[in-house]
């Protein structure tokens, strides 16, 4: 049954989308002309034009080590959280377990519960095991609980559009499953792939709740050092990082689909 959108139906649809739209985006106008402010205060509009805060975050030894730590954290994170999401994504798509769609809700359920509740488990986990609280590795244990749903959901669509019928093929051509997933299954998975690694990683650069609970120190990530910052002092070095951590944030996405969509193109 077809439904008709009248054009002022159409027109107020627009006008709300526009407005959720601004809302997302009118943060990002404030925030990065804030950041070249000549002055020591956060306003808005700013008095001059500097880079100085600029030159302060890349100056500043918590900056720069707590951004290394992110990087490293969140690339590993995306290794882990890719690799066993693929896997697991793969696995219920094939085994057909009866139990398959709770197994795969059980996996993606860190979606719904409150991050706190995340944390908390973990830190708690990680205090009786020993060892683990303040290390890179546990913080990438940790970010992979909360990154590993998103790579789950990622290939599990691209899975459903995938024809299984290839893999069969390779396997009778005296292929092993392992052997015919490397070679047959996973290179046509490569946006879905490259698109979990792209959320995992932003993710983790990301999180601040669960570094929160389990880092401290010289390990603390860019949010966590952010958030102390914001908490103590607020001036417009907040702003350059900001700027900073959108820029890392939205170019890599708009890349993977500029990227993807030529590659589209082509083999049409």
């Amino acid at each position: 049954m077809e439904s008709h959108v009248s054009h002022r139906e159409r027109f107020w649809l627009y006008i709300f989308v526009g407005l959720v739209i601004f809302y997302l985006v009118a943060p990002t106008f404030i925030v990065v002309p804030v950041s070249f402010s000549s002055t020591t205060s956060l306003s808005f509009p700013p008095p001059g034009w500097s880079t100085r805060w600029y030159e302060a975050f890349f100056g500043q030894e918590k900056w720069i080590g707590s951004t290394w730590v992110s990087l490293r954290v969140a690339f590993g994170t995306m290794v882990l959280a890719t690799v066993t999401g693929v896997a697991a994504s793969y696995a219920l798509h094939v085994s057909r377990l009866p139990l398959g769609n709770l197994i795969r809700s059980t996996l993606i359920s860190p979606l719904a519960v409150p991050s706190i509740l995340i944390a908390i488990g973990i830190f708690f986990v990680y205090a009786r095991i020993g060892g683990m609280l303040n290390t890179i590795y546990g913080m990438i244990l940790g970010h992979s609980v909360v990154a590993m749903p998103f790579v789950i959901l990622t290939m599990s669509a691209g899975l459903q559009s995938y024809d299984m019928t290839q893999e069969m093929v390779a396997r009778s051509l005296g292929a092993n499953r392992f052997k015919a997933f490397m070679t047959v299954t996973l290179p046509q998975l490569k946006f879905s792939v490259a698109t979990s690694m792209l959320l995992s990683f932003l993710v983790s650069f990301d999180e601040l709740i669960i570094s929160l609970m389990i880092s401290s120190g010289p390990v603390s990530t860019l949010s966590r050092v952010t958030f102390a910052t914001l908490r103590d002092d607020v001036d417009p070095t907040l702003a350059a990082v900001s700027t900073l951590m959108l820029i890392v944030t939205c170019i890599p996405p708009l890349v993977l689909h500029i990227v993807t969509n030529r590659a589209k193109k082509k083999g049409a």
